[in-house]
């Protein structure tokens, strides 16, 4: 597990577990790490194969928040990629739907106090024991689609997870990573679950616009479905789409997330355009 923190004197505005997807390692994820640590969010990335199943991801995650020097600073926002996306995605999904109708409260905007567990997305009452990571929110990105494969040699692998030339030497340079792990479609039980969701837990979805592994009507329609969720699309990204070229603008939407989440539940974004030429 790697860890990024805010910079020295500022107060951790909340803390996000990011679970990598296939053939991917921690070092996929220090990029995108360090830019949202620079946010003073702190950052673990769980080590591979956290993600083969909704129980063992379930496992790893409360061993991520065990093993936090301090009390974990709420919100707490899981994010996942790929498969690491999907099991996030089926593990929400197996709790229970229904939730206790308390209006969430955040903090004041611009406090920097720690932010309780909004109840409006706790497991309702009754049900088994909140865990400890149940989070106030998540990202999912590059959430593949039923059948979806890529078979080819390492640079066509390259090409179809993203054409950010630093991101791709990360990826070819890393022993960690396994080639070939896009050629073989997602279980097709895993994405049932994924997209019959109807989790309560506000959702950011993030998918490339030319992606090949995704199911753009899949996803419009869970889109539909979820109580709180919002659809990005990131303009000419490939399946890495937090590690695109566009990974900037793609961290910034997801800290305006984070803000908005850190704020109160459902998230409400601080800015919208009023008047716009593009």
């Amino acid at each position: 597990m790697t860890e990024h923190l805010p910079p020295a004197g500022l107060n951790i505005r909340g803390t996000v577990l990011v679970v990598p997807g296939r053939g991917e390692s921690p070092l996929s994820y220090a990029r995108f790490g360090r830019r949202l640590a620079a946010d003073a969010y702190h950052v673990r990335i769980l080590p591979p194969g956290a993600a083969h199943s909704p129980a063992e991801l379930g496992a790893a995650l409360t061993a991520a928040v065990h093993d936090l020097p301090t009390s974990v600073v709420r919100p707490l926002v899981l994010a996942g990629s790929d498969t690491g996306a999907a099991v996030l995605a089926a593990l929400l999904a197996t709790h229970p739907e229904t939730v206790r109708a308390v209006p969430a409260v955040g903090p004041a905007s611009g406090s920097d106090a720690e932010v309780a567990v909004p109840s409006s997305v706790l497991p309702a009452a009754g049900a088994d024991s909140v865990p400890p990571w149940w989070p106030e929110a998540v990202v999912l990105a590059g959430l593949p689609g039923h059948d979806r494969r890529h078979d080819g040699d390492w640079e066509q692998e390259l090409d179809a997870r993203s054409h950010c030339p630093v991101h791709r030497g990360v990826l070819s340079d890393d022993a960690a990573v396994v080639r070939g792990a896009l050629a073989a479609a997602a279980p097709a039980e895993l994405l049932d679950s994924v997209y019959g969701s109807a989790s309560p837990v506000p959702h950011l979805l993030l998918v490339g616009e030319t992606d090949p592994l995704a199911d753009r009507d899949a996803l419009t329609r869970l889109v539909k479905t979820l109580p709180a969720a919002r659809l990005s699309v990131v303009r000419g990204a490939h399946h890495d789409v937090l590690n695109d070229v566009s990974h900037r603008s793609v961290a910034a939407e997801v800290v305006s997330f984070l803000e908005a989440v850190r704020d109160g539940v459902p998230p409400r974004p601080f800015v919208r355009a009023e008047s716009s030429a593009w």
